[in-house]
């Protein structure tokens, strides 16, 4: 129990239930049993069913992207976008992320080479991009952070510089946008996860958005075994394809999504509002851009808060606040990649020290009143 909390304050947090880092937006059950039934009548279960058809244009159409393909989660995605642009050797990626981005380099035969991030946003700095490329180099594969755009104007030019392939991982960014449009745009390939604790998911799914409909072809038939026709096979792809059901939840997801942003957008200005006061605890663009999705309400905490994070993270903990450390450890700090020549912490600091001061509050557009007002009175009370 933390002692710093008034007596009254602690019976108080006692009484409630736990509250998630996340939790997936659903709409009415009763919506989807019509969709369910279109189903069972058909008897298209996957395979590019109409539902998926739909939801491919749908998509489209409200993400301002010229081209998509469905996948069934969003590390096959990655996975099949590497193949289909053909990349080999080293790619440089960040090591601040979840560990699918690295993962799917492993799962291609491609070394990551890890490098820093930017003190302010946490994505991929492009100041340090170049100091890595090799003659093995053939892509960048970098993270929009929280749903942060990148850089992708500096880290463009580099990659034109030295010829090298772009790949976002926009698992984050469903939806960002910035003066020149959709963030899925940038790059030479975007990939998205549609996973349950995303902002817009279809229980488990993804996406990779392409700039060609050659591209696309290309994609679609890698996450299909290769398949050209029932006799041709073109390529060792795999079965990466969103089934029916899920394509169906995408359809109706999207009839609700505008409101679920709309109530993350206030959750996260509540939170803003009241921690900007607080010291100690730093906040990061993504928690006060109009512009965000706001998928995640990251905080720093500083050595001037009272307790250290991993301290907060406990008094959290004991009240049943379920806070997540987004992103820690460091992808670089696991077994599989802490041997290669660029993971050692001293050659990314600033990655190194979010990782240690990170926390994630929760955030989802169902989070009461009430409950964020509890998140928020823990982390007052304990600033002193």
């Amino acid at each position: 129990m933390n002692a710093s909390l008034p007596h009254e304050a602690v019976l108080a947090l006692q009484q409630h239930e736990r509250i998630y880092v996340t939790q997936p937006h659903l709409p009415p059950l009763e919506q989807f049993l019509p969709y369910l039934e279109q189903i069972w009548e058909s008897k298209v279960l996957t395979n590019g069913g109409p539902f998926h058809q739909q939801l491919e244009q749908a998509l489209c159409k409200y993400l301002d992207v010229p081209h998509l393909s469905l996948f069934s989660n969003g590390t096959l995605a990655l996975v099949t976008a590497l193949q289909a642009l053909r990349i080999t050797g080293e790619v440089i990626t960040t090591p601040y992320s979840f560990v699918a981005t690295a993962h799917s380099l492993l799962w291609n035969g491609i070394k990551p080479v890890f490098v820093d991030v930017d003190p302010v946003t946490l994505n991929l700095d492009p100041a340090k991009i170049e100091a890595a490329i090799t003659k093995e180099t053939t892509a960048i594969l970098p993270v929009h952070c929280y749903g942060h755009p990148c850089d992708v104007e500096a880290i463009q030019r580099i990659a034109d510089m030295y010829n090298l392939k772009v790949i976002y991982d926009a698992a984050h960014a469903f939806g960002v946008r910035t003066e020149a449009g959709s963030i899925l745009r940038a790059g030479d390939l975007s990939v998205l996860s549609f996973h349950a604790t995303k902002v817009f998911n279809t229980f488990e799914g993804g996406a990779v958005i392409s700039p060609d409909a050659k591209t696309k072809l290309r994609i679609d038939r890698l996450k299909n075994f290769g398949f050209v026709d029932e006799t041709t096979v073109v390529a060792p792809g795999i079965n990466g394809k969103m089934s029916e059901v899920n394509s169906a939840f995408g359809m109706l997801q999207l009839q609700h999504i505008d409101d679920a942003l709309a109530r993350r957008r206030a959750v996260a200005s509540r939170y803003a509002e009241r921690l900007e006061r607080v010291r100690g605890i730093r906040l990061l663009p993504v928690c006060v851009d109009q512009e965000s999705n706001n998928s995640y309400f990251p905080i720093l905490v500083e050595n001037e808060y009272p307790l250290s994070r991993d301290e907060l993270f406990e008094a959290f903990r004991a009240q049943d606040i379920m806070v997540r450390r987004y992103f820690f450890p460091l992808i670089s700090d696991f077994p599989m990649y802490r041997g290669l020549s660029s993971a050692p912490r001293a050659n990314l600091p600033v990655a190194a020290d979010a990782a240690s001061k990170v926390m994630c509050l929760p955030i989802f557009p169902t989070l009461t009143d009430e409950q964020q007002a509890r998140i928020v009175a823990l982390i007052e009370a304990n600033a002193g």
